[in-house]
């Protein structure tokens, strides 16, 4: 399979949408949190739309991760930039993968832990959201790197279909 030059409009959208319903999950899960400590409790919770909200969230991203992935198998992706250093595409390439990753292990463990009430799991979607957090700022970063440092336009296949 050779690789395309750019991102197809489905991978674009697709990242972007996952990107804001991840960033929905972390602003607004205290509800949620609340529900699980009370559950933890064995007590009653109120019912809030943002614990809704959030499960059928990581139901959302979960199916959109699949979807994106299936794209990238099929479809591929772009190679890096050829200014890139070996090691960054390496790395680069192997953060990709562990987004696919660590974004359906949170969704399968919140599942998990929210229908289920799996302790263990709950705490395993505590550290896989410190590790994707973590992930999420390095991803974010490499975008200014790859402007200013590397002087290439990366970003831009994110933006327009190529």
């Amino acid at each position: 399979m050779t690789q395309p030059e750019g991102y197809s409009t489905a991978q674009i959208v697709l990242h972007w949408l996952i990107a804001l319903l991840v960033a929905a999950q972390y602003l607004f899960h205290d509800a949620i949190s609340l529900a699980w400590e009370a559950i933890s409790r064995e007590k009653d919770f109120a019912f809030e739309p943002l614990i809704l909200a959030h499960v059928a969230g990581g139901g959302l991203i979960l199916l959109m991760v699949v979807w994106r992935l299936a794209l990238r198998l099929r479809r591929g992706a772009p190679s890096a930039p050829d200014n890139e250093p070996m090691p960054l595409k390496i790395l680069s390439h192997v953060v990709h993968w562990v987004f696919y990753a660590l974004l359906t292990a949170m969704s399968v463990t919140g599942a998990v832990a929210w229908f289920l009430e799996q302790g263990t799991a709950a705490q395993a979607h505590n550290v896989l959201k410190t590790v994707l957090l973590g992930l999420i700022v390095l991803h974010v970063l490499a975008v200014p790197f790859h402007r200013i440092v590397l002087k290439n336009n990366v970003m831009k296949r994110m933006v327009r279909s190529g």
